[in-house]
């Protein structure tokens, strides 16, 4: 079993005990999520570290976006629960990576495609430098953050 998804077992029995109800809420559901991947498809498999680090992403984008329309709706207890849960969730997430950091690897990536198509690539290599940058990045910033450094590298 994949060492996250047992500290996150863990920190669950432990919010538990404690009687931390939003955290052991945040918890239950990333747990959830995490076991609706595993079941999902034509069969049953066990994720990777990896694979639960982009579940919890995913988990915490969902929190984000609830409490933006929470807030909206005019609802700020239900919109504050969502950003503590995502808060809670974020501290299993690695850490993200700074701006000078991101692109930074978005230079190696861009040098990386150009050594293999021989030139400088162009907004219609886009697909390949993401492909390279998301290796790289692996789930420590953003897809719309490095799209747009991405996007600002290749236009010049």
């Amino acid at each position: 079993m994949a060492e996250l998804k047992t500290r996150l077992q863990n920190d669950l029995t432990a919010a538990i005990k404690s009687r931390e109800t939003v955290k052991a809420g945040a918890l239950r559901m990333t747990l959830s999520a995490i076991t609706n991947e595993e079941v999902s498809g034509k069969s049953a498999r066990v994720l990777s570290d990896d694979e639960v680090l982009k579940v919890i992403t995913r988990e915490v984008k969902k929190r984000k976006e609830a409490a933006e329309a929470f807030a909206g709706a005019g609802r700020a207890e239900q919109a504050e629960l969502e950003k503590s849960e995502g808060s809670i969730l974020e501290g299993y997430l690695p850490a993200q990576l700074g701006d000078d950091e991101l692109v930074a690897l978005v230079d190696e990536a861009v040098a990386e495609v150009a050594a293999q198509l021989g030139e400088q690539p162009g907004q219609r290599q886009m697909g390949q430098v993401m492909k390279a940058v998301n290796a790289k990045v692996a789930g420590r910033a953003e897809g719309g953050r490095v799209a747009g450094a991405v996007k600002a590298k290749l236009a010049g």
